[in-house]
């Protein structure tokens, strides 16, 4: 790092900026250095910035009629799109309109834009049973958006612009909900959720009655699995069994390689005997991380476990490929082979509740994401400390079409200080300008996540390396003091590291009228030594 200390009541400011003019050269060098791996290998950066999201004051009743954060990668803005409440599953029509399913009320929404002003809200459609899931699908020249009810599939035909669904068909009919005469008013687990592969077949999950029970493993259908349909659904077949409640269900874009997200199951016994003498007990330390929620692969035929057989995340594999433990309520004796179900692909952290699931593939997400998938996390209820209440983001390893290491995209709807919970994503999904959109169930919002390749603006943040409450300042000179109130964001005056752009010098003060100061060239600074926490007065030269 380069720093200069000068007093501003001294003449040395000249000085100092030639030394800087000679300096920057080797300066950026190094910084480039420092950036290159990152940039070289594609490696997506993860939520470090706490950003203040922005509200339009028509959206600003609770939880935003206060200030509200939330990480974000560098460069990413977060933003109040829409105010819906119990808002759930998304889908980006063909035109570029916003469809936004509302089981609560039995509504399915569209959102259009409306420039500069608040989106347009209307029905779609009306009158359905807790629709939830929604998939735009073309077959020759006919586009279809497929809805689903917790009773029921339909599609209706879709031609651009449609501000109503139009020409309804049930494909499937009878599928088990509360409804069911044997249920007896009780399913946990309804909702429908869908996905239609490359040729033309639809599958839905019919997710478990309950947190872990046989009877739903002997039903007619099976539930806590999925069926395979064609299309206009006929043919049903069993595809794959032993998923307790799979929300989120997506194809690998130009392939048919099918995975889904897995609500796993709850309050499960210590399945050990050994000598803690805690086997066959519900243990809260054991609980909170057991069993992992599911992030796999399913296969044709496949079968992965549930409620026998729970992955075990406590072997060398960590969460990756994980063998099973048979569950003490159901499996104790191994009745069921455990070695022989099908492996997760990618654990999870217990409890963290994966509902929507989109692949950034052909989407007009930032490059640097764009090779890889997000899964909305709507978070805990039972663990001791809270997890989840983030959106997930896993890059994607080409070579062995498998997820890499899970990272946060945006994270913050949970409070880590008070465990206060204000938000809850649920489903995500890319408008035509790149945009992602994020549905929040509990605060009833649709949040637009929004990229700005960065320009030449002075950033600081309130903590080192780039992290923490940051501020953006224009290079052409001025002046930001703390007293005028255009500090004020970065959180008491005080920040930590700073990026300065190319053919710039600014110069940090510890108070308004000077003290003791520094100037800083073109260049990247994770931290800035003796004035951390300190600043009050920013000049740009």
């Amino acid at each position: 790092m380069v720093m200069f200390a000068v007093n501003p009541k001294q003449m040395l400011g000249r000085i100092l900026s030639a030394s800087l003019v000679s300096l920057t050269a080797s300066f950026t060098s190094l910084i480039s250095l420092q950036v290159l791996p990152t940039a070289a290998f594609g490696q997506a950066p993860p939520a470090s910035v706490e950003t203040k999201v922005k509200v339009p004051t028509t959206m600003d009743t609770a939880p935003f009629n206060i200030s509200r954060y939330l990480k974000v990668p560098p460069n990413f803005s977060i933003s109040v799109y829409a105010r819906i409440p119990k808002a759930r599953f998304l889908a980006v029509a063909p035109n570029g309109d916003l469809l936004v399913s509302q089981p609560t009320t039995g509504k399915v929404l569209i959102v259009r834009s409306n420039g500069s002003k608040d989106p347009i809200i209307s029905d779609f459609v009306t009158g359905l049973r807790k629709p939830h899931d929604i998939v735009f699908h073309t077959i020759g020249s006919t586009t279809y958006v497929y809805i689903s009810e917790t009773h029921q599939i339909n599609r209706f035909i879709y031609k651009s612009g449609d501000l109503t669904a139009k020409n309804r068909q049930v494909v499937i009919a009878g599928l088990p909900d509360s409804s069911t005469s044997e249920l007896k008013g009780a399913y946990g687990h309804e909702l429908k959720n869908i996905a239609l592969d490359n040729n033309h077949k639809l599958y839905v999950s019919i997710a478990s009655t309950c947190n872990a029970c046989l009877k739903d493993t002997v039903s007619n259908p099976k539930r806590g699995a999925i069926y395979q349909y064609n299309a206009d659904g006929s043919n049903p077949r069993l595809f794959a069994q032993g998923l307790r409640n799979a929300e989120g269900l997506a194809f690998l874009p130009d392939t048919n390689d099918f995975w889904v997200a897995v609500n796993n199951r709850d309050n499960i016994a210590y399945p050990f005997n050994d000598s803690t003498g805690n086997y066959g007990k519900i243990i809260p330390s054991y609980v909170d991380d057991h069993p992992p929620e599911e992030f796999t692969q399913v296969r044709d035929g496949g079968n992965y476990g549930w409620p026998f057989c729970n992955p075990n995340p406590d072997t060398p594999n960590g969460l990756n490929n994980m063998p099973f433990d048979r569950d003490y309520q159901f499996n104790a004796n191994g009745n069921v082979n455990c070695n022989a179900m099908d492996r997760i692909d990618k654990g999870i952290q217990a409890h963290s509740a994966p509902l929507g699931l989109t692949f950034l593939q052909n989407t007009n997400f930032p490059s640097l994401y764009s090779n890889g998938v997000v899964v909305g996390l709507h978070g805990s209820w039972n663990r001791r400390k809270k997890t989840g209440y983030k959106v997930a983001y896993f890059p994607w390893k080409s070579a062995t079409k498998l997820p890499g290491n899970q990272i946060d995209l945006v994270s913050g709807w949970v409070v880590t200080a008070t465990q206060e919970v204000w938000g809850r994503p649920v489903d995500m999904a890319v408008d035509k300008q790149g945009n992602m959109l994020i549905s929040d169930d509990y605060s009833g919002t649709i949040y637009k996540l929004s990229y700005t390749p960065p320009l030449a603006q002075v950033q600081v943040y309130k903590d080192s390396n780039f992290a923490g409450v940051s501020q953006s300042f224009p290079t052409s000179p001025g002046v930001y003091k703390a007293n005028q109130g255009n500090l004020s964001v970065v959180g008491n005056d005080a920040i930590s590291s700073l990026r300065v752009p190319p053919d710039t010098v600014i110069r940090v003060c510890t108070n308004e009228t000077g003290g003791v100061c520094r100037e800083y060239s073109a260049g990247n600074y994770g931290s800035i030594g003796d004035l951390d926490n300190t600043i009050s007065f920013i000049e740009v030269k």
